[in-house]
């Protein structure tokens, strides 16, 4: 647009959409405080379960033992002589 800065071009824009969606500003502004709700609350339980799981954890392992201190489980399985991805 010929000779207009980006501050004139963003007051355009504010007032075609007040012009042109201002019915259905409310009803928005609505819809995105319900979903900040929805979204802290959401936060707010991830927060507690982490919390709670942690707990759990260093009551289970005791509250100086690391990951590094506990045993891993695993199971013994045979080389297969086909594997092309065996080096040998």
């Amino acid at each position: 647009m010929a000779g207009l800065q980006g501050w004139q071009l963003v007051i355009i824009i504010l007032l075609v959409i007040l012009l042109f969606a201002a019915p259905k500003l409310p009803a928005m502004a609505r819809n995105l405080g319900q979903s900040m709700r929805i979204f802290s609350s959401e936060v707010k339980q991830m927060r507690t379960e982490d919390k709670g799981a942690q707990t759990a954890k260093d009551e289970r392992s005791g509250a100086g033992s690391t990951a590094a201190d506990e045993p891993v489980e695993g199971r013994v399985v045979e080389r297969d002589e086909t594997d092309p991805r065996d080096p040998r």
